[in-house]
């Protein structure tokens, strides 16, 4: 089941949808994380390394994966032991009476004087016991296939390695994103407020009517209200990556990282494609996964196979210890099932369709991968392309910025230009961070879909392969 972590959803005139990160997960426990100790005083600098450290120290689908594959070890332990001896030693000490009426003494010797109860009498026993199966292929088989399971739990959780880099450089990115908005926002106002004290002056001065001022405040003011609320965005935003990278609560920090852009050429699609076949984990963990359902299949249909069993004790019993007698005993047979109510063939049918569902999901999981590979790539393609755009998009509404602040200024227009001006700016810059967001986001997911995150994000984001 795929859940989303979304970016926010923050628009400006000229902006692009912000992407999106697919996380595999029914609750998504990837977003969560146990805390590390308590927030200390001072002022935590974290960059992106730092905070992919700690992601994979503390983050909660990391440590639940772990759980998973303790619980698959355990499990593969159950089923070896059906094959390894069980041996065991009892001391007891046994005191009774017997009823010889029962027994039937009384009817084959009547009147012969025999009592009822036989007086109470006891006896010492110390033995140890030891049963081995010798031929289960059933058991070999559920042995077998608990052992795949295990690899399957194992490379599940190197996968949730991988998935907590994509969820902590998602947010991560998201929030330095939201920083660059944010000292857009603050040098928009300071603009803004420029703007509207030199309206203001010129109205004194009669150079200018009131309607320029009136809309030199409106703009100022709407600068005003979208720092506000970029400010609140961001510091949500670093909420969301204290919780997913596992820091205290009120624990104070900053993101050291800027925004990067650096191009990365790629590679033939059928280079990432092998790469991801050969070094996905949740592709290996699959193939485990029809592997045990194979043997698991294979257990189910060796119901009907004999088997042969062995048991032996050897142990000390008299009346008490200092006299007793060393006695042994052993039992070896062959268990040939004949019929058991059709219990193994409903165990096949279970088996079957089991084996049907794994091999379903590898199946699916190969077009998945083949998509998600793609699909990052044109990603990343596109956003490159989106930043070069969006970077003129910012230098020529620079320059009609300072033209229409020039006009004003020599009383050739009013300030409707330079609101204008400002306007397309914002725009211009949104977008730019837009991409710049969606261009780094796009290497995540690219290392991610070829099973390189943990390793390849630091180098993809410095624009190398």
């Amino acid at each position: 089941m795929l859940v989303l972590l979304a970016a926010p959803q923050l628009m400006a005139q000229g902006g692009v949808p912000t992407p999106s990160v697919s996380l595999p997960g029914s609750q998504n426990p990837f977003l969560g994380s146990e805390p590390d100790g308590k927030a200390r005083p001072e002022v935590l600098q974290i960059d992106f390394k730092d905070a992919i450290d700690r992601g994979l120290r503390n983050n909660l689908g990391l440590l639940l994966a772990g759980d998973q594959t303790q619980m698959a070890r355990g499990e593969r332990w159950k089923e070896l032991s059906e094959l390894l001896p069980n041996l065991s030693a009892r001391v007891q000490e046994n005191v009774q009476t017997q009823s010889l009426a029962v027994l039937g003494f009384s009817k084959l010797f009547p009147g012969s004087g025999i009592p009822r109860v036989v007086p109470a009498f006891n006896y010492f026993d110390a033995r140890a016991s030891l049963s081995q199966s010798i031929f289960n292929f059933k058991n070999v088989e559920k042995e077998r296939a608990a052992s795949e399971s295990l690899k399957a739990a194992q490379f599940s959780y190197k996968d949730a390695r991988e998935i907590v880099v994509l969820a902590v450089g998602n947010s991560y990115l998201q929030a330095i994103a939201a920083t660059a908005r944010v000292e857009t926002a603050d040098a928009q106002v300071k603009n803004a407020q420029a703007l509207y004290g030199k309206a203001a002056d010129q109205r004194k001065a009669g150079l200018s009517p009131a309607i320029d001022a009136l809309r030199s405040q409106v703009e100022l003011q709407t600068r005003q209200q979208q720092l506000i609320v970029a400010r609140n965005e961001l510091a949500k935003l670093k909420l969301s990556v204290a919780r997913v990278i596992g820091l205290p609560p009120g624990q104070e920090f900053v993101l050291t990282e800027k925004a990067p852009y650096q191009a990365l050429t790629a590679l033939p699609l059928e280079t990432y494609l092998q790469h991801a076949y050969a070094s996905r984990a949740d592709y290996q963990a699959a193939l485990a996964h029809v592997r045990a359902a194979e043997l698991s299949r294979h257990a189910a249909a060796a119901g009907r196979y004999p088997t042969i069993d062995l048991s032996a004790n050897l142990g000390d019993i008299g009346v008490t210890p200092s006299q007793s007698n060393g006695t042994w005993q052993v039992n070896g047979g062959v268990n040939i099932p004949i019929f058991a109510g059709n219990r193994v063939h409903s165990d096949v049918l279970e088996a079957d369709a089991q084996l049907k569902q794994a091999r379903s999901q590898l199946g699916d999981l190969h077009g998945r991968i083949d998509y998600e590979v793609r699909s990052a790539l044109l990603d990343l393609n596109a956003a490159a392309e989106q930043v070069e755009v969006a970077r003129s998009s910012v230098d020529l509404a620079e320059q009609a910025l300072a033209q229409s602040q020039d006009r004003f200024t020599a009383g050739v227009a009013d300030n409707l230009e330079v609101v204008q001006a400002q306007e397309a700016l914002a725009g211009a810059h949104e977008s730019y961070i837009q991409s710049l967001y969606a261009h780094n986001l796009s290497k995540v997911e690219l290392a991610y879909a070829i099973g390189d995150a943990e390793q390849g994000v630091k180098r993809y984001l410095k624009g190398s392969q």
